[in-house]
């Protein structure tokens, strides 16, 4: 996991996520599912990429299941782009490097 990435869970996730200054990109993903796995290394390389314009966290879903429920995720690979709280945008399946980057409205 790189450096850069924050693991946010049911606890951590309104300080971490509701409460950052800027755009926060979360993959809410699980460790069983195959297109999360493939999903995983472009959310980190923009992790790193994007250092202090873009928070990016993952959310393992199996041990975040209240979150699951608060954004209504049924399926996975879901990401979601918060800013100031508020949902941004939101994309479920294998998305790649420049989805991302439109979500969250970096570049």
């Amino acid at each position: 996991m790189a450096k850069n990435v924050k693991i946010v869970n049911d606890s951590n996730f309104e300080a971490e996520v509701l409460g950052a200054s800027g755009p926060v990109l979360v993959d809410f993903y699980t460790t069983w599912c195959g297109p999360c796995k493939m999903l995983a290394p472009i959310v980190e390389k923009l992790a790193d990429e994007f250092s202090g314009k873009l928070t990016v966290a993952k959310v393992d879903l199996d041990q975040a299941p209240n979150l699951a429920s608060r954004y209504n995720i049924t399926s996975v690979p879901t990401v979601i782009v918060f800013e100031a709280g508020k949902t941004k945008a939101t994309h479920t399946g294998l998305a790649n490097r420049q989805k991302l980057l439109d979500m969250a409205g970096v570049s």
